[in-house]
Protein backbone atom coordinates (compact mmCIF):
# COMPACT_ATOMS: atom_id res chain seq x y z
CA UNK A 1 0.00 0.00 0.00
CA UNK A 2 1.49 3.40 -0.94
CA UNK A 3 2.50 5.77 1.80
CA UNK A 4 0.20 8.72 2.38
CA UNK A 5 1.51 12.21 1.77
CA UNK A 6 0.13 14.18 4.69
CA UNK A 7 0.73 17.55 3.02
CA UNK A 8 -1.22 16.60 -0.10
CA UNK A 9 -3.98 15.06 2.00
CA UNK A 10 -4.25 18.20 4.14
CA UNK A 11 -4.44 20.41 1.05
CA UNK A 12 -7.18 18.33 -0.56
CA UNK A 13 -9.25 18.25 2.64
CA UNK A 14 -8.81 22.00 3.11
CA UNK A 15 -9.77 22.54 -0.53
CA UNK A 16 -12.91 20.46 -0.03
CA UNK A 17 -13.89 22.73 2.86
CA UNK A 18 -13.22 25.80 0.70
CA UNK A 19 -15.44 24.44 -2.07
CA UNK A 20 -18.21 23.71 0.43
CA UNK A 21 -18.02 27.34 1.56
CA UNK A 22 -18.77 28.36 -2.02
CA UNK A 23 -22.36 27.10 -1.78
CA UNK A 24 -23.29 29.33 1.20
CA UNK A 25 -21.36 32.06 -0.66
CA UNK A 26 -23.57 31.43 -3.67
CA UNK A 27 -26.60 31.64 -1.37
CA UNK A 28 -25.55 35.14 -0.28
CA UNK A 29 -24.73 36.13 -3.87
CA UNK A 30 -28.08 34.98 -5.23
CA UNK A 31 -29.97 36.03 -2.09
CA UNK A 32 -28.81 39.62 -2.40
CA UNK A 33 -29.75 39.75 -6.08
CA UNK A 34 -33.43 38.92 -5.61
CA UNK A 35 -36.15 41.07 -4.08
CA UNK A 36 -36.59 41.05 -0.30
CA UNK A 37 -39.67 38.83 -0.50
CA UNK A 38 -37.66 35.97 -2.06
CA UNK A 39 -34.27 36.07 -0.32
CA UNK A 40 -34.83 33.19 2.12
CA UNK A 41 -36.21 30.88 -0.55
CA UNK A 42 -33.26 31.68 -2.79
CA UNK A 43 -30.79 30.83 -0.05
CA UNK A 44 -32.72 27.72 0.97
CA UNK A 45 -32.43 26.35 -2.56
CA UNK A 46 -28.65 26.31 -2.17
CA UNK A 47 -28.77 24.74 1.28
CA UNK A 48 -31.19 22.09 0.02
CA UNK A 49 -28.60 21.15 -2.59
CA UNK A 50 -26.04 20.56 0.17
CA UNK A 51 -28.41 18.23 2.01
CA UNK A 52 -29.74 16.20 -0.93
CA UNK A 53 -26.51 15.70 -2.86
CA UNK A 54 -24.41 14.84 0.21
CA UNK A 55 -26.73 11.96 1.11
CA UNK A 56 -26.99 10.62 -2.44
CA UNK A 57 -23.19 10.82 -2.85
CA UNK A 58 -22.68 8.31 -0.04
CA UNK A 59 -25.10 5.69 -1.37
CA UNK A 60 -24.40 5.81 -5.11
CA UNK A 61 -23.25 9.22 -6.33
CA UNK A 62 -19.52 8.60 -5.98
CA UNK A 63 -19.63 5.15 -7.56
CA UNK A 64 -21.90 6.34 -10.37
CA UNK A 65 -19.46 9.16 -11.12
CA UNK A 66 -16.12 7.36 -10.83
CA UNK A 67 -17.06 3.70 -10.99
CA UNK A 68 -14.50 0.97 -11.61
CA UNK A 69 -12.12 -0.13 -14.36
CA UNK A 70 -15.05 -1.92 -16.01
CA UNK A 71 -17.24 1.21 -16.12
CA UNK A 72 -18.92 2.39 -19.29
CA UNK A 73 -17.56 5.50 -21.03
CA UNK A 74 -20.90 7.14 -20.23
CA UNK A 75 -21.54 6.30 -16.58
CA UNK A 76 -19.80 4.65 -13.66
CA UNK A 77 -21.05 1.73 -11.60
CA UNK A 78 -24.38 1.90 -9.81
CA UNK A 79 -23.08 0.46 -6.56
CA UNK A 80 -25.31 0.93 -3.53
CA UNK A 81 -22.41 0.02 -1.25
CA UNK A 82 -21.18 3.48 -2.17
CA UNK A 83 -18.15 4.68 -0.28
CA UNK A 84 -17.97 1.61 1.98
CA UNK A 85 -15.87 -0.35 -0.49
CA UNK A 86 -13.22 2.34 -0.95
CA UNK A 87 -12.38 3.35 2.61
CA UNK A 88 -8.87 1.88 2.47
CA UNK A 89 -8.20 2.52 -1.21
CA UNK A 90 -5.50 5.12 -1.90
CA UNK A 91 -5.73 5.14 -5.70
CA UNK A 92 -7.79 8.22 -6.39
CA UNK A 93 -9.40 8.87 -9.76
CA UNK A 94 -7.68 5.97 -11.53
CA UNK A 95 -4.15 7.33 -11.11
CA UNK A 96 -1.70 7.30 -8.22
CA UNK A 97 -2.21 10.12 -5.76
CA UNK A 98 -0.79 9.65 -2.25
CA UNK A 99 -4.08 10.63 -0.59
CA UNK A 100 -6.95 8.53 0.78
CA UNK A 101 -9.66 8.04 -1.80
CA UNK A 102 -12.14 9.33 0.80
CA UNK A 103 -10.33 12.68 0.67
CA UNK A 104 -10.78 12.67 -3.10
CA UNK A 105 -14.44 11.64 -2.67
CA UNK A 106 -15.06 14.46 -0.20
CA UNK A 107 -13.49 16.97 -2.57
CA UNK A 108 -15.54 15.81 -5.55
CA UNK A 109 -18.72 15.82 -3.44
CA UNK A 110 -18.49 19.58 -3.06
CA UNK A 111 -18.48 20.00 -6.85
CA UNK A 112 -21.62 17.90 -7.05
CA UNK A 113 -23.22 20.03 -4.32
CA UNK A 114 -22.70 23.43 -5.91
CA UNK A 115 -23.64 22.53 -9.49
CA UNK A 116 -27.44 22.21 -9.02
CA UNK A 117 -27.33 25.18 -6.64
CA UNK A 118 -26.03 27.28 -9.56
CA UNK A 119 -29.12 26.36 -11.58
CA UNK A 120 -31.46 27.87 -8.96
CA UNK A 121 -30.58 31.42 -9.99
CA UNK A 122 -32.32 30.95 -13.33
CA UNK A 123 -35.70 30.27 -11.69
CA UNK A 124 -35.61 32.67 -8.75
CA UNK A 125 -38.91 33.95 -7.30
CA UNK A 126 -41.20 31.32 -8.83
CA UNK A 127 -40.32 27.69 -8.02
CA UNK A 128 -41.99 25.36 -5.52
CA UNK A 129 -39.44 24.44 -2.90
CA UNK A 130 -40.57 20.83 -2.52
CA UNK A 131 -40.41 20.30 -6.27
CA UNK A 132 -36.96 21.89 -6.33
CA UNK A 133 -35.72 19.35 -3.78
CA UNK A 134 -37.07 16.49 -5.91
CA UNK A 135 -35.57 18.05 -9.03
CA UNK A 136 -32.11 18.22 -7.42
CA UNK A 137 -32.23 14.53 -6.52
CA UNK A 138 -33.27 13.51 -10.04
CA UNK A 139 -30.98 15.95 -11.86
CA UNK A 140 -27.74 15.01 -10.12
CA UNK A 141 -28.53 11.35 -10.70
CA UNK A 142 -29.29 11.46 -14.42
CA UNK A 143 -27.31 14.55 -15.48
CA UNK A 144 -24.50 15.58 -13.14
CA UNK A 145 -23.13 12.17 -12.12
CA UNK A 146 -22.89 10.89 -15.72
CA UNK A 147 -21.41 14.16 -17.07
CA UNK A 148 -18.85 14.30 -14.27
CA UNK A 149 -17.90 10.72 -15.20
CA UNK A 150 -17.41 11.79 -18.82
CA UNK A 151 -15.05 14.59 -17.82
CA UNK A 152 -13.36 13.75 -14.50
CA UNK A 153 -12.91 9.96 -14.60
CA UNK A 154 -9.59 9.17 -16.30
CA UNK A 155 -9.84 5.44 -15.64
CA UNK A 156 -6.75 3.25 -15.45
CA UNK A 157 -3.38 3.83 -17.10
CA UNK A 158 -4.73 2.62 -20.48
CA UNK A 159 -7.93 4.70 -20.01
CA UNK A 160 -9.99 1.56 -19.30
CA UNK A 161 -13.14 2.68 -17.52
CA UNK A 162 -12.53 6.34 -18.37
CA UNK A 163 -15.27 8.77 -19.27
CA UNK A 164 -15.62 9.28 -23.00
CA UNK A 165 -14.60 12.96 -23.01
CA UNK A 166 -11.61 12.32 -20.75
CA UNK A 167 -10.50 9.45 -23.01
CA UNK A 168 -10.92 11.67 -26.07
CA UNK A 169 -8.46 14.17 -24.61
CA UNK A 170 -10.88 16.98 -23.73
CA UNK A 171 -9.18 19.20 -21.12
CA UNK A 172 -11.20 20.52 -18.21
CA UNK A 173 -9.13 20.99 -15.10
CA UNK A 174 -11.80 21.95 -12.58
CA UNK A 175 -15.27 21.87 -14.13
CA UNK A 176 -15.92 24.28 -16.99
CA UNK A 177 -18.01 21.60 -18.67
CA UNK A 178 -19.30 19.39 -15.85
CA UNK A 179 -20.15 22.32 -13.57
CA UNK A 180 -20.65 25.58 -15.43
CA UNK A 181 -21.80 24.64 -18.94
CA UNK A 182 -23.86 21.88 -17.34
CA UNK A 183 -25.56 24.24 -14.89
CA UNK A 184 -25.94 27.06 -17.43
CA UNK A 185 -27.68 24.84 -19.99
CA UNK A 186 -29.89 23.36 -17.28
CA UNK A 187 -30.78 26.85 -16.04
CA UNK A 188 -31.87 27.87 -19.54
CA UNK A 189 -34.03 24.75 -19.84
CA UNK A 190 -35.77 25.33 -16.50
CA UNK A 191 -36.29 29.03 -17.25
CA UNK A 192 -38.14 28.02 -20.41
CA UNK A 193 -40.21 25.38 -18.59
CA UNK A 194 -41.29 27.68 -15.75
CA UNK A 195 -41.79 30.76 -17.89
CA UNK A 196 -41.33 34.41 -17.01
CA UNK A 197 -41.82 36.01 -13.62
CA UNK A 198 -44.91 38.09 -13.05
CA UNK A 199 -43.98 41.61 -14.15
CA UNK A 200 -40.89 40.60 -16.13
CA UNK A 201 -39.74 43.61 -18.19
CA UNK A 202 -42.71 45.61 -16.84
CA UNK A 203 -41.53 46.40 -13.32
CA UNK A 204 -38.19 46.91 -11.63
CA UNK A 205 -36.70 43.75 -10.14
CA UNK A 206 -33.57 45.22 -8.61
CA UNK A 207 -31.32 43.44 -6.11
CA UNK A 208 -32.59 44.08 -2.60
CA UNK A 209 -29.11 44.03 -0.98
CA UNK A 210 -25.96 44.78 -2.92
CA UNK A 211 -23.79 44.32 0.19
CA UNK A 212 -25.01 40.71 0.34
CA UNK A 213 -24.14 40.30 -3.34
CA UNK A 214 -20.61 41.56 -2.74
CA UNK A 215 -20.23 39.37 0.35
CA UNK A 216 -21.34 36.35 -1.65
CA UNK A 217 -18.97 37.17 -4.51
CA UNK A 218 -16.11 37.53 -2.02
CA UNK A 219 -16.86 34.14 -0.46
CA UNK A 220 -17.05 32.57 -3.91
CA UNK A 221 -13.71 34.11 -4.87
CA UNK A 222 -12.11 32.84 -1.67
CA UNK A 223 -13.56 29.34 -1.99
CA UNK A 224 -12.66 29.13 -5.67
CA UNK A 225 -8.98 28.72 -4.80
CA UNK A 226 -9.97 25.35 -3.37
CA UNK A 227 -12.11 24.66 -6.42
CA UNK A 228 -9.28 25.26 -8.90
CA UNK A 229 -5.99 24.82 -7.06
CA UNK A 230 -7.43 21.92 -5.08
CA UNK A 231 -8.08 20.06 -8.33
CA UNK A 232 -4.32 19.41 -8.54
CA UNK A 233 -5.02 16.89 -5.74
CA UNK A 234 -1.76 17.86 -4.09
CA UNK A 235 0.29 20.75 -2.74
CA UNK A 236 2.45 21.11 -5.83
CA UNK A 237 3.43 23.33 -8.74
CA UNK A 238 0.21 22.66 -10.64
CA UNK A 239 -1.80 23.88 -7.65
CA UNK A 240 0.34 27.04 -7.52
CA UNK A 241 -0.24 27.70 -11.24
CA UNK A 242 -3.98 27.20 -10.89
CA UNK A 243 -4.00 29.48 -7.84
CA UNK A 244 -2.28 32.44 -9.49
CA UNK A 245 -4.25 32.02 -12.73
CA UNK A 246 -7.49 32.03 -10.77
CA UNK A 247 -6.57 35.30 -9.09
CA UNK A 248 -5.41 37.24 -12.14
CA UNK A 249 -8.19 36.04 -14.45
CA UNK A 250 -10.83 37.03 -11.91
CA UNK A 251 -9.32 40.47 -11.44
CA UNK A 252 -9.14 41.01 -15.21
CA UNK A 253 -12.75 39.91 -15.69
CA UNK A 254 -13.93 42.29 -12.99
CA UNK A 255 -12.16 45.11 -14.83
CA UNK A 256 -13.55 43.99 -18.19
CA UNK A 257 -17.15 44.03 -16.94
CA UNK A 258 -16.73 47.48 -15.40
CA UNK A 259 -15.22 48.83 -18.62
CA UNK A 260 -18.27 47.68 -20.56
CA UNK A 261 -20.60 49.27 -18.00
CA UNK A 262 -18.68 52.55 -18.14
CA UNK A 263 -18.92 52.82 -21.91
CA UNK A 264 -22.43 51.36 -22.23
CA UNK A 265 -24.18 52.85 -19.20
CA UNK A 266 -21.91 55.67 -18.12
CA UNK A 267 -21.07 54.27 -14.70
CA UNK A 268 -19.53 51.12 -13.20
CA UNK A 269 -21.65 49.35 -10.57
CA UNK A 270 -21.05 47.14 -7.56
CA UNK A 271 -23.35 44.51 -9.08
CA UNK A 272 -21.19 44.60 -12.19
CA UNK A 273 -18.03 44.17 -10.14
CA UNK A 274 -19.45 41.12 -8.37
CA UNK A 275 -20.81 39.63 -11.58
CA UNK A 276 -17.55 40.28 -13.42
CA UNK A 277 -15.56 38.51 -10.73
CA UNK A 278 -17.80 35.45 -10.95
CA UNK A 279 -17.55 35.48 -14.75
CA UNK A 280 -13.77 35.40 -14.50
CA UNK A 281 -13.85 32.58 -11.97
CA UNK A 282 -16.11 30.58 -14.26
CA UNK A 283 -13.99 31.13 -17.37
CA UNK A 284 -10.62 30.27 -15.82
CA UNK A 285 -11.94 27.12 -14.12
CA UNK A 286 -11.34 24.68 -17.01
CA UNK A 287 -8.12 26.41 -18.14
CA UNK A 288 -6.38 27.31 -14.89
CA UNK A 289 -3.69 24.59 -15.06
CA UNK A 290 -3.21 24.59 -18.82
CA UNK A 291 -2.32 28.21 -19.60
CA UNK A 292 0.36 30.74 -18.65
CA UNK A 293 -0.57 33.59 -16.28
CA UNK A 294 -0.47 36.19 -19.07
CA UNK A 295 -3.04 34.12 -20.98
CA UNK A 296 -5.19 33.86 -17.84
CA UNK A 297 -5.38 37.66 -17.79
CA UNK A 298 -6.54 37.70 -21.41
CA UNK A 299 -9.06 34.92 -20.80
CA UNK A 300 -10.45 36.78 -17.79
CA UNK A 301 -10.65 40.13 -19.56
CA UNK A 302 -12.52 38.63 -22.51
CA UNK A 303 -14.82 36.74 -20.12
CA UNK A 304 -15.77 39.94 -18.33
CA UNK A 305 -16.60 41.64 -21.61
CA UNK A 306 -18.44 38.67 -23.16
CA UNK A 307 -20.53 37.88 -20.10
CA UNK A 308 -21.49 41.51 -19.47
CA UNK A 309 -22.86 41.62 -23.01
CA UNK A 310 -24.41 38.14 -22.82
CA UNK A 311 -26.66 38.91 -19.84
CA UNK A 312 -28.75 41.08 -22.17
CA UNK A 313 -29.61 38.10 -24.37
CA UNK A 314 -32.61 37.25 -22.20
CA UNK A 315 -34.26 40.51 -23.19
CA UNK A 316 -33.52 39.93 -26.86
CA UNK A 317 -34.77 36.35 -26.93
CA UNK A 318 -37.49 36.67 -24.30
CA UNK A 319 -36.50 34.05 -21.71
CA UNK A 320 -36.43 34.97 -18.01
CA UNK A 321 -33.09 33.86 -16.59
CA UNK A 322 -33.62 35.66 -13.29
CA UNK A 323 -30.03 35.96 -12.04
CA UNK A 324 -28.09 35.54 -15.31
CA UNK A 325 -27.02 31.92 -14.97
CA UNK A 326 -26.96 31.64 -18.76
CA UNK A 327 -25.04 34.86 -19.34
CA UNK A 328 -22.39 34.13 -16.72
CA UNK A 329 -22.09 30.36 -16.30
CA UNK A 330 -23.04 29.05 -19.74
CA UNK A 331 -21.28 31.74 -21.75
CA UNK A 332 -18.34 31.96 -19.34
CA UNK A 333 -18.00 28.19 -19.24
CA UNK A 334 -18.09 27.92 -23.03
CA UNK A 335 -15.44 30.59 -23.46
CA UNK A 336 -13.18 29.15 -20.76
CA UNK A 337 -13.38 25.64 -22.22
CA UNK A 338 -12.73 26.80 -25.77
CA UNK A 339 -9.94 29.14 -24.66
CA UNK A 340 -7.74 26.14 -23.89
CA UNK A 341 -7.78 25.39 -27.61
CA UNK A 342 -6.15 28.78 -28.19
CA UNK A 343 -3.91 29.32 -25.14
CA UNK A 344 -3.14 25.81 -23.91
CA UNK A 345 0.57 25.05 -23.56
CA UNK A 346 2.59 22.10 -22.33
CA UNK A 347 5.03 24.64 -20.89
CA UNK A 348 2.43 25.31 -18.19
CA UNK A 349 1.61 21.67 -17.38
CA UNK A 350 3.34 18.70 -18.96
CA UNK A 351 0.12 16.71 -19.15
CA UNK A 352 -1.71 19.49 -20.96
CA UNK A 353 -1.58 20.15 -24.72
CA UNK A 354 -0.57 22.92 -27.08
CA UNK A 355 -3.33 25.07 -28.49
CA UNK A 356 -3.53 27.13 -31.65
CA UNK A 357 -1.27 29.94 -30.42
CA UNK A 358 1.45 27.46 -29.38
CA UNK A 359 1.73 25.57 -32.66
CA UNK A 360 -0.77 22.86 -31.84
CA UNK A 361 -3.10 23.63 -34.72
CA UNK A 362 -6.86 23.27 -34.36
CA UNK A 363 -6.91 19.70 -33.01
CA UNK A 364 -7.24 20.71 -29.36
CA UNK A 365 -9.78 23.42 -30.17
CA UNK A 366 -11.98 20.86 -31.96
CA UNK A 367 -11.78 18.50 -28.98
CA UNK A 368 -12.73 21.31 -26.61
CA UNK A 369 -15.68 22.26 -28.79
CA UNK A 370 -16.89 18.65 -28.85
CA UNK A 371 -16.71 18.51 -25.06
CA UNK A 372 -18.40 21.86 -24.50
CA UNK A 373 -21.31 21.43 -26.88
CA UNK A 374 -21.90 17.77 -26.04
CA UNK A 375 -22.42 18.68 -22.39
CA UNK A 376 -24.56 21.69 -23.35
CA UNK A 377 -26.88 19.64 -25.55
CA UNK A 378 -27.21 16.71 -23.14
CA UNK A 379 -27.85 18.90 -20.11
CA UNK A 380 -30.38 21.13 -21.86
CA UNK A 381 -32.44 18.29 -23.36
CA UNK A 382 -32.52 16.05 -20.28
CA UNK A 383 -33.16 18.97 -17.89
CA UNK A 384 -36.01 20.23 -20.05
CA UNK A 385 -37.61 16.77 -19.95
CA UNK A 386 -37.20 16.51 -16.16
CA UNK A 387 -38.58 20.00 -15.57
CA UNK A 388 -41.48 19.50 -17.97
CA UNK A 389 -42.53 16.21 -16.35
CA UNK A 390 -42.34 17.70 -12.85
CA UNK A 391 -44.36 20.73 -13.93
CA UNK A 392 -47.07 18.59 -15.52
CA UNK A 393 -47.33 16.15 -12.61
CA UNK A 394 -46.70 17.70 -9.19
CA UNK A 395 -46.20 21.28 -10.41
CA UNK A 396 -42.95 23.20 -10.42
CA UNK A 397 -44.09 26.81 -10.49
CA UNK A 398 -45.91 28.53 -7.63
CA UNK A 399 -49.21 30.28 -8.30
CA UNK A 400 -49.44 33.87 -9.48
CA UNK A 401 -50.86 35.02 -6.14
CA UNK A 402 -48.09 33.27 -4.19
CA UNK A 403 -45.45 34.83 -6.40
CA UNK A 404 -46.88 38.31 -5.94
CA UNK A 405 -47.11 37.89 -2.17
CA UNK A 406 -43.59 36.48 -2.00
CA UNK A 407 -42.26 32.94 -2.00
CA UNK A 408 -40.62 33.38 1.43
CA UNK A 409 -43.95 33.82 3.19
CA UNK A 410 -45.98 31.40 1.08
CA UNK A 411 -43.44 28.57 0.99
CA UNK A 412 -41.53 28.95 4.26
CA UNK A 413 -43.83 31.07 6.47
CA UNK A 414 -40.85 33.34 7.15
CA UNK A 415 -39.62 36.79 6.25
CA UNK A 416 -35.97 37.75 5.93
CA UNK A 417 -36.42 41.10 7.63
CA UNK A 418 -38.68 41.31 10.69
CA UNK A 419 -38.17 44.94 11.63
CA UNK A 420 -40.65 44.85 14.54
CA UNK A 421 -39.99 41.83 16.74
CA UNK A 422 -43.06 42.59 18.89
CA UNK A 423 -45.67 42.33 16.17
CA UNK A 424 -43.72 40.40 13.55
CA UNK A 425 -45.34 42.57 10.91
CA UNK A 426 -42.31 44.36 9.57
CA UNK A 427 -42.26 48.03 8.69
CA UNK A 428 -46.05 48.15 8.56
CA UNK A 429 -46.19 47.04 12.19
CA UNK A 430 -43.77 49.78 13.23
CA UNK A 431 -45.86 52.45 11.50
CA UNK A 432 -49.08 51.12 12.94
CA UNK A 433 -47.54 50.97 16.40
CA UNK A 434 -46.31 54.54 16.22
CA UNK A 435 -49.77 55.78 15.19
CA UNK A 436 -51.50 53.95 18.03
CA UNK A 437 -49.01 55.29 20.55
CA UNK A 438 -49.62 58.78 19.26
Amino acid sequence: MPELNTGDTAWVLASAALVLLMTPGLAFFYGGMVRAKSVLNMMMMSFASIAVVSVLWVFYGFSFTFGTAESSPYFGSFDLSGLTSVVNDMTANGAYYPIPVLAFAAFQLMFAVITPALISGAIADRAKFATWVIFVAIWVTVVYFPVAHWVFDFGSADTTGAGWLAAKGVLDFAGGTAVHINAGAAGLALALVLGKRVGFRKEAMRPHSLPLVLLGAGLLWFGWFGFNAGSALGANGTAALAFINTQVATAAALAGWLIVEKFRDGHPTSLGAASGAVAGLVAITPACAFVAPWAAVVIGLIAGILCSLAVGLKYKFGYDDSLDVVGVHLVGGLWGTLSIGFFGTTAATSWGANGLFYGGGTELLVKQAIGAFSVLAFSFVVTYIIGFLLEKTIGFRISRDEEIEGVDVTSHAESAYELDSRSGSGLGGILAGSKSEG
